[in-house]
């Protein structure tokens, strides 16, 4: 496979490209991300095997949801086969690096262990320790980044391209890594769009007034649940199309 080596503004191009894909249909897109994210927690549920199994299904739901985002692009009928595609002919690749992301996964939660000195616990730090845990999770993220672009594009490169797991995993990397700027683009504007934006506008809120600030703040939490979270699973597919096939350009400028 050959990754192109994409400009910057390719990051913000592929936050626009998925804005628009997700106008396109946006009760399906958000349907299927509420469903992604509910397969997720129940599987995560399950006793003792759910945070193992999680991994290993990520791939192929991350296919599912991907074969989703294309069938609307082409304009096609939602059907089981349009969902589905890749997946029973790539079934053992996709299990194979499930397997590599489990393995990713406890590589991940080792070395967090060992940054943070044997704790890894983000939910039962205290109330007043908020800048450590955020410092916490900044650093996790940090030890999680080679995993995450090793990952980002494998799935669809195992499914759509059959690409075996070892050499999706690699090309993932070696495309993310050659498209750094761009990525970089894309997460400054997330965080834009995700972060700092909503952040300013509770702050004005509360300055006016508490009874606007719960309104404002119940308001923007359903964006981002049935807004940005489908935009940033449909980033996935959107980002794929570009750097390997060319494509966010001319769905950004229609």
């Amino acid at each position: 496979m050959q990754a192109r080596r994409l400009p910057a503004r390719h990051g913000f191009l592929w936050v626009i490209a998925s804005l628009r894909l997700f106008r396109a249909n946006p009760p399906l897109l958000t349907a299927m991300t509420m469903a992604y994210l509910f397969v997720i927690i129940a599987i995560n549920l399950l006793p003792l095997i759910g945070p193992f199994l999680v991994p290993l299904a990520l791939p192929t739901l991350i296919v599912v949801l991907a074969n989703g985002c294309r069938a609307i692009e082409r304009g096609g009928a939602m059907a089981a086969s349009a969902l589905g595609h890749g997946i029973q002919q790539h079934r053992v690749q996709l299990v194979r690096l499930g397997g590599l992301h489990l393995l990713g996964s406890i590589l991940i939660l080792a070395a967090g262990t060992i940054v943070e000195g044997g704790q890894v616990s983000l939910i039962d730090a205290p109330a007043s320790a908020d800048d450590e845990r955020l410092a916490a999770m900044g650093r996790l993220m940090i030890v999680a980044l080679p995993v995450i672009t090793a990952f980002w594009f494998a799935p669809l490169l195992a499914a759509w391209d059959d690409v075996p797991p070892l050499k999706s995993v690699f090309f993932s990397f070696v495309a993310s890594w050659r498209n750094w700027r761009a990525f970089a683009i894309y997460g400054l504007t997330i965080a834009v769009f995700a972060v700092a934006m909503p952040g300013l506008l509770l702050i004005a809120a509360g300055a006016i007034s508490p009874t606007l600030l719960n309104v404002l703040s119940v308001a923007l939490k359903m964006v981002l649940i049935f807004v940005m979270a489908p935009i940033l699973m449909t980033s996935v597919y959107v980002s794929y199309q570009d750097v390997f096939h060319g494509t966010t350009e001319t769905v950004a400028s229609e």
